[in-house]
This record gives C-alpha cells, sequence and structure tokens, in this order.
C-alpha cells in the first residue's frame, strides 16, 4: 500500500475515533485528571512524577520494548485520540512512529516533543544516514533535566489551574536528578581512566559516555535496526583482546545473540571475556525487577558497569 494511502487511512481513523473515546476521556475529566498518553518507559515515569494527582498516564511502550523498532497498533491509536496530551522523544527514536505523530498535529492533538528542551548544540551527530542525531538523550542527567523541563511546560499549559503544583513537583524532582548525576560521577571515578571502557549491542551509551568520561563501543549502530556485520564484530573483538577489556554488557531491549557472538570471538583469540551483565538502554526496568523508575534504573546501570569493569 502507497504511503500516502496509509496516511490518509490514519486520518480517517482517527477522526472516528475521536467520537468513540469521548467516553474515556469525560470519565477522567469528570475525576478532575488530564489523560496523557507517552510513547517509552522513560517518558512514563516522568509524566507521573510531574504531574502527581492530576494526571492518569498510560504508556504505550513496556519494559523491555525497543522504541527503534516499535510500531502503533489501532489501540496505540484509539489512546492517542482519546488523550489530551500525546507525549514523545523525537529525533527519530520511535522511528516508525513519525506519521503518526504528523497526523496528530493534523487534527490538532497536543504533542510534546521532549527532545525539543535540549539545545540542538549539545546534541550527538549520528553516524546512522536515517538519523540527524543520536536520540538517547536521557543517559546524559544533565540533558535529561532539559527533557523532563520542556515536559513540565507541556503540562502547565495542558492545565495552567495547577501550574504552581506541576513547577513544585519538576524541582523536587530536578534535585533528586541532581543527586543521581552526582552518584554516578562518583561510582564512575572508582575505575581507572583505562578501565572505562563500556562496549554494549548498540550505540546507545554515547551521551552517557561524554558525560561520565567512558570510550562507548556498541555492536550495532544507535539505531537497531541497523545490522552488525562480520567485520563489526572481528574489529571489535579484536580491540578487547588488545586492550585486555574485562566485560561486555547485554542490554534489556537488545537480543543477546550479537554479544554473544562477541564474546565467542573474542574467547577464539584465547582471551577471556565476561559478560558483565544486562543494562537498560532503551527503557527501565519493571516492577518485578525493582528498577521501574529512571533513577533506579540509572542507578543499577552504573553499579553494574563499575562492578563488572573493576
Amino acid at each position: 500500500m502507497k504511503k500516502k494511502n496509509i496516511s490518509t487511512i490514519l486520518v480517517m481513523i482517527l477522526l472516528i475515533l475521536s467520537l468513540v473515546g469521548c467516553d474515556s476521556r469525560n470519565k477522567v475529566k469528570e475525576e478532575g485528571k488530564f489523560y496523557i498518553v507517552t510513547t517509552t518507559t522513560m517518558l512514563a515515569d516522568a509524566t507521573r512524577i510531574i504531574g502527581g494527582d492530576y494526571v492518569v498516564v498510560t504508556g504505550l511502550m513496556g519494559p523491555g520494548i525497543d522504541p527503534h523498532l516499535y510500531k502503533a497498533s489501532a489501540g496505540d491509536v484509539i489512546a492517542m485520540q482519546k488523550a489530551d496530551m500525546v507525549v514523545f522523544t523525537g529525533l527519530h527514536l520511535e522511528g516508525k512512529m513519525g506519521e503518526v505523530f504528523e497526523n496528530l498535529n493534523k487534527l490538532n492533538k497536543k504533542t510534546i516533543k521532549v527532545s525539543n528542551g535540549v539545545d540542538e548544540s549539545v546534541l550527538l551527530q549520528s553516524e546512522d544516514k536515517s538519523l540527524a542525531h543520536d536520540p538517547h538523550i536521557w543517559f546524559d542527567v544533565s540533558l535529561w533535566k532539559d527533557a523532563v523541563s520542556e515536559l513540565a511546560n507541556g503540562i502547565k499549559e495542558l492545565d495552567p489551574e495547577h501550574s504552581e503544583e506541576y513547577e513544585n513537583n519538576l524541582n523536587k524532582y530536578l534535585t533528586e536528578l541532581d543527586e543521581l548525576d552526582a552518584y554516578i560521577k562518583n561510582r564512575a571515578l572508582e575505575l581507572d581512566e583505562e578501565k572505562r571502557v563500556l562496549i554494549t549491542a548498540h550505540d546507545a551509551f554515547n551521551y552517557f559516555g561524554q558525560a561520565y568520561g567512558f570510550q562507548v563501543k556498541g555492536i550495532q549502530g544507535i539505531s537497531t535496526s541497523s545490522e552488525a556485520g562480520t567485520r563489526d564484530l572481528r574489529n571489535l573483538a579484536n580491540f578487547i583482546v588488545e586492550n585486555e577489556i574485562k566485560a561486555i554488557f547485554i542490554e534489556s531491549s537488545v537480543p543477546t545473540k550479537n554479544i554473544e557472538a562477541l564474546k565467542e570471538a573474542v574467547e577464539a583469540q584465547g582471551f577471556d571475556v565476561k559478560i558483565g551483565g544486562e543494562l537498560y538502554s532503551d527503557s527501565l526496568g519493571d516492577g518485578k525487577s525493582g528498577d521501574d523508575t529512571y533513577i533506579k534504573t540509572f542507578t543499577k546501570n552504573i553499579d553494574t558497569i563499575v562492578d563488572a569493569l573493576k
């Protein structure tokens, strides 16, 4: 089916669902709350914290879901149409949903792209030709502070009556993020500079590396839609052996096969590298893991990295 036809169909679906969703939306309004739909788990967490008692939040992507490959379902379209506001990261993180966001804007649905809060001059360039910038901004806490401040501005515009409460929630959260940032920096300093080498399944951690002094290498590119080749694995295996890297890391939202293949390629050269643990990259943890907030997730990541590389 041609792209133009798909776009037309989506617009028609959204128009029809604007009527279907009225009852549910009115119920939320009767409770004095605003219904906000977010894409990623990181955004759902931040929206609940800043919105507090005045919002009901639905996150489209659950724990372990890869936003690079995520396609909106019919149920997602319904949820977004019912929402008072839709929140997404931008920078093509939600690469398969761009057309949906465009159609929401055409229908005057309020959307917030949190990456608009980050100064473009500090965004990292992407080696992936399909992306202008690296979208993984949450791995530098200072940039995530800018993103959640943009989110807070959007919520205040949606509900000016409670702006003071939203501002108080934001300021409290920014203080907690400053504490997180300090913790990450202190833990990183436990490693000698030459040991601060982070090797993962895909290039999600470049902002982390720049902010906290790590050399970062991924098997795949910034987007998991790219494929890793034999040469990529071989070159990275050579690097691990030459630099005697102790550990490499799997990711919660990316299949483990490439990291396992890398481990085998290293061991074929007579060097033993361990899998240092699982890192959260494009998703938070779940309630069972206890790592279901941004702060808990990032704390778990830095503890896993430092403990494995010591």
